[in-house]
C-alpha cells in the first residue's frame, strides 16, 4: 500500500457504522417508503404517482393514457424503485373494495375483488378521478413546498394540498421498520360532519365526534361485531376490530336452506376466491358435516352460498363458519402517520386537528395568492381606466419616442429626452406622468379596440369586482372564523359529490361455541379374546355370520355419541368415547384395547355402553367374599379412568353382573356363589344391599380355612335350578363340573 493509499484510508468502527446505517435505514423506510403523511395521508409513491399523472394532464376529462407510461414517468423522475412496486401502488389506488374513493380511475383489467391480478401495465390504462383532484387542486398556487427529486433534476411536492381527508376516509397500511400503519377506511360524509363539528367546537370530546363518525367503514360492508371497543380505539389510536361477513337466509331446493353471504370481511378483500376453496375444502373434509355444498355466484355483487342440509341448525353452523373461516377476521387498528419527519400515534381528535391546522395553512396561502393577483390586477385595470383618460397625450409620446424603452420611461418616471411633442404644454404634462412597471407595460400592450366606451366601462365593473374581492379576501385572512366559514363551504361542497351510504354495520355480538353436530346411529363394538376392538355400524354387523361373530367374546351395542366402558378385575373403571374406535369391516384386525385406554395389563371382565349403565344396576362380587349392588349412575362422570369399587388388599372382582330394573324389582331372583372348594351358597338376590361405588360391600360368606369365591352367577329365577352365568344358560351342576375341571387343570372357569 502507497502512502498516498494509507493517507486517504478511512477506519471506521463496526459497531459505530453498523448502527448509523441500520437508523438511517429504518428511517428512510419509515418516512420514504411505509408510512403516511398524517397531511395528504399519502405514501411517497402515491403521491409521486398522482403528482406524475398531473404532469402528463392525466385529468378525469381527458383519454385514458397507458398505465405504462404513467409508470415510466414516475419512476424516471421520481421513485427509482422499480416498476413493479410504483404499478402495484397504482392498481391499489384504483380499487374500489379497498378505497372510500379511489384516486385512480382505471380502464382495462385492474383486478377483482376475488384475487385476480391486474393486467400487465402495457394493457392497462387509467387517469386521475375526481376524488384525487381534491388532493392536486391549487397546486400551481403555491400551496406546498417542493423539493428536489433523487438526482436534481425536477422538483416534486413534499405534499399534496389535500383539501379532503384521505387519511381518514381511505385508511392505508404499511408495515415499517419496527413500526405498522393499519388506518382503517371510513365514511366520507360522516368524515366531513365530524371535521366541521370539531372547527365548529375545537373542544370537542373524542365522544363527541362519534356522534358523526360513527366507526370504520369498510368499502366491502360487512359487520363490525365488537362496536363498543370503538372508544378506546379512537381514543388511543390502537386497538382489535371482529368483522365479519354479512348474510342473509334463503329458501333452497328439498327442503334445504342456503346461507347467502353478500357481504365478506374487509380482510379478505382481493382473497374472496381463496375463501370460498376454504369453505369447499371444510365441506370436503367434512369438517362442516352440515353443509350440502359451496358455491359462488357473485357478479358485480358478493354472492357467496353455503347449502345447509335438511333440518340442520343454522345458527350454529354459523357460529362454527365465523369461527374457523376468514368469513369472521381480526382488523389490528394502528393509526401511525408521519408528523414534521417523525412517525407518531394519532388518536381520532389529533388526525382532525392536523387535517384542520393543514386546511388553515392551505387556505391561508391560497387567499394570500389570490389577494396577491387581485392587487396586480387592480394595479394593472386601474393604469388602463387612468390611461384612458390621458390617452391623447399617451398617443402623442408613443408618436414623438423612437422606442418603446423610450417611451415606457416616459410613461412610468416622466422622462422625455429626445421625445418629439406637437404641443408644449404636453411637453410639461408628460413630465408628471408615473405609472408603474406594470401599468406601463398594459398600456404599451393595450389594443386600440380598448378605447370604445363599452370597454371602458368593463375596466371600470372590473375595477369595482377587483376591490370588493380584494376587501373579501383580506377579510378572510384577518378572521379565522371567516377562514375556517370557507373551509366548511368547500369540505360540504365535497359531502355532496362523494357522501355515500353507511356500509358497515356496527353491533356488539358475542361470539357462540360452535357445537358440532354429530350424526347418531346404532354401532356395535367388537373385541376378540386378545383385545383388538374395532366399530361395526348396525347395517354391516347385520350382515355378519354367526361363525363371525362367535370369534368375538365381546359384543357391545351402542349410540355412536355413546361412551363404552370396561371394568377391570382390579376395580377400576376406564371409559372410551365410541367416536375414538375405529370403524372398521368385520375382517379388519382394529386396534388394541390399551391404545384406546390406560388400562395396562388389568384384567378386563364387563364391558358395557354408557346408556345401558346408567339404566341398570351392578352387581360386584369379589374373591374374598365381598358383594354389593350400586346404581349405574354412580359412574356418571367425564374422566377417563377411575375406582369402581373398593376392594381390600389381594383382593380382586371376579364377577360384575348388570341388573335391570325389573330384575331388581321382581323379588324372585337370587344370587348363586361357588367357592375354590365347590362349596355353594344360594341366596335372593333382594338381600344384596344397593351401596356407594367406594363402598366394599357386605360378606357374603364366611370361607373354611384356605379358601375363596371362585365364581357367581345371578340366578333367572328362584324356582328353577338354570342360571345364567357369563352370558351362557347353564344349571348350578353344570357349573360345579366346569368348577373342578377348571380347578383340576389349574385355569380360569
Amino acid at each position: 500500500m502507497s502512502e498516498q493509499e494509507k493517507e486517504t484510508l478511512i477506519q471506521l468502527d463496526f459497531y459505530e457504522e453498523m448502527k448509523t446505517s441500520f437508523r438511517d435505514y429504518a428511517i428512510s423506510t419509515i418516512i420514504d417508503r411505509a408510512i403516511p403523511d398524517v397531511r395528504d395521508g399519502l405514501k411517497p409513491v402515491q403521491r409521486r404517482i398522482l403528482y406524475a399523472m398531473m404532469e402528463l394532464g392525466l385529468d378525469p376529462k381527458k383519454p385514458h393514457r397507458k398505465s405504462a407510461r404513467i409508470v415510466g414517468d414516475t419512476m424516471g423522475k421520481y421513485h427509482p424503485h422499480g416498476d413493479s412496486s410504483i404499478y402495484e401502488a397504482l392498481v391499489h389506488m384504483s380499487e374500489e373494495y379497498s378505497l372510500s374513493i379511489p384516486l385512480i380511475d382505471g380502464h382495462g383489467n385492474f383486478g377483482s375483488i376475488d384475487g385476480d391480478g391486474a393486467a400487465a401495465m402495457r394493457y392497462t390504462e387509467a387517469r386521475l378521478s375526481e376524488g384525487a383532484m381534491t388532493l392536486l387542486s391549487h397546486l400551481e398556487q403555491g400551496l406546498v413546498d417542493f423539493m428536489p427529486n433523487f438526482d436534481n433534476s425536477e422538483k416534486e411536492p413534499k405534499v399534496l394540498p389535500a383539501m379532503l381527508p384521505n387519511l381518514l376516509i381511505n385508511g392505508t397500511t404499511g408495515i415499517a421498520v419496527g413500526m405498522a400503519t393499519n388506518m382503517p377506511p371510513h365514511n366520507p360524509g360522516e368524515v366531513i360532519d365530524g371535521v366541521i363539528a370539531y372547527m365548529d367546537k375545537p373542544s370537542i370530546s373524542v365522544e363527541g365526534l362519534m356522534e358523526h363518525i360513527k366507526g370504520p367503514d369498510f368499502p366491502t360492508g360487512g359487520i363490525i361485531t365488537n362496536a363498543e371497543a370503538l372508544p378506546l380505539i379512537y381514543e388511543t389510536g390502537e386497538g382489535k376490530l371482529k368483522v365479519r361477513a354479512k348474510y342473509e337466509i334463503e329458501n333452497s331446493e328439498g327442503g334445504r336452506k342456503n346461507i347467502v353471504f353478500t357481504e365478506i370481511p374487509y380482510t379478505a378483500a382481493g382473497n374472496k376466491s381463496r375463501l370460498v376453496e376454504n369453505l369447499a375444502a371444510l365441506m370436503k373434509d367434512k369438517v362442516f358435516e352440515e353443509i350440502y355444498d359451496v358455491r359462488d355466484e357473485s357478479s358485480k355483487e358478493v354472492r357467496i352460498i353455503v347449502e345447509v342440509k335438511k333440518d340442520r341448525d343454522i345458527d350454529n353452523l354459523l357460529n362454527g363458519l365465523f369461527k374457523k373461516t376468514g368469513l369472521e377476521d381480526t382488523y389490528t387498528v394502528n393509526m401511525l402517520a408521519v408528523k414534521d419527519q417523525q412517525p407518531a400515534v394519532f388518536n381520532l381528535k389529533s388526525l382532525i386537528e392536523e387535517f384542520v391546522l393543514f386546511q388553515e395553512e392551505l387556505y391561508t396561502k391560497e387567499y394570500e395568492h389570490l389577494l396577491k393577483k387581485a392587487e396586480e390586477r387592480l394595479e394593472i385595470v386601474g393604469g388602463l381606466i387612468r390611461a384612458t383618460d390621458v390617452i391623447d397625450l399617451i398617443i402623442e409620446i408613443l408618436r414623438g419616442s423612437t422606442s418603446v424603452k423610450q417611451a415606457k420611461a416616459c410613461l412610468t418616471h416622466g422622462d422625455i429626452t429626445d421625445i418629439k411633442f406637437k404641443h408644449e404644454f404636453s411637453r410639461e404634462e408628460a413630465k408628471t406622468l408615473d405609472f408603474t412597471e406594470r401599468q406601463a407595460d398594459a398600456i404599451l400592450a393595450m389594443p386600440l379596440g380598448r378605447l370604445i366606451g363599452l370597454e371602458i366601462l368593463k375596466l371600470h365593473e372590473e375595477s369595482d369586482t377587483l376591490l370588493g374581492n380584494i376587501a373579501s379576501y383580506k377579510t378572510i385572512l384577518g378572521d379565522r372564523r371567516e377562514l375556517h366559514r370557507v373551509i366548511k363551504a368547500q369540505l360540504r361542497e365535497f359531502r355532496k359529490k362523494f357522501a355515500v351510504p353507511r356500509r358497515t354495520l356496527l353491533e356488539n355480538i358475542e361470539n357462540a361455541e360452535y357445537v358440532i353436530e354429530e350424526k347418531i346411529e346404532d354401532i356395535y363394538i367388537l373385541v376378540d379374546k386378545f383385545g383388538y376392538t374395532k366399530s361395526l355400524d348396525a347395517a354391516a354387523f347385520a350382515k355378519t355370520s354367526e361363525e363371525n361373530r362367535s370369534e368375538f367374546p365381546h359384543i357391545v351395542r351402542m349410540r355412536s355419541n355413546d361412551r363404552l366402558f370396561a371394568f377391570t378385575a382390579q376395580g377400576n373403571l376406564y371409559q372410551i368415547k365410541a367416536s375414538s374406535i375405529p370403524k372398521c369391516r368385520i375382517r379388519d384386525k382394529g386396534v388394541l384395547i390399551h391404545t384406546l385406554c390406560k388400562v395396562g395389563k388389568e384384567d378386563i371382565i364387563l364391558y358395557t355402553a354408557f346408556e345401558d349403565l346408567f339404566e341398570s344396576q351392578l352387581l360386584f362380587t369379589t374373591k374374598a367374599g365381598y358383594i354389593k349392588r350400586v346404581s349405574g349412575i354412580e359412574f356418571d362422570t367425564n374422566r377417563t379412568m377411575m375406582a369402581a369399587t373398593k376392594l381390600e388388599d389381594n383382593d380382586t372382582v371376579i364377577g360384575i353382573s348388570m341388573l335391570s330394573a325389573s330384575e331388581v324389582l321382581a323379588g324372585t331372583h337370587k344370587v348363586v356363589l361357588l367357592t375354590e372348594n365347590m362349596a355353594s351358597l344360594a341366596f335372593p338376590l333382594s338381600e344384596v344391599p344397593e351401596l356407594k361405588k367406594n363402598s366394599r360391600g357386605v360378606k357374603a360368606v364366611t370361607f373354611d380355612k384356605n379358601d375363596t369365591a371362585l365364581a357367581f352367577a345371578k340366578a333367572v329365577d328362584s324356582r328353577t335350578e338354570t342360571i345364567f352365568y357369563k352370558g351362557k344358560e347353564l344349571s348350578v351342576k353344570r357349573i360345579r363340573v366346569r368348577a373342578r375341571a377348571a380347578k383340576a387343570q389349574k385355569v380360569a372357569l
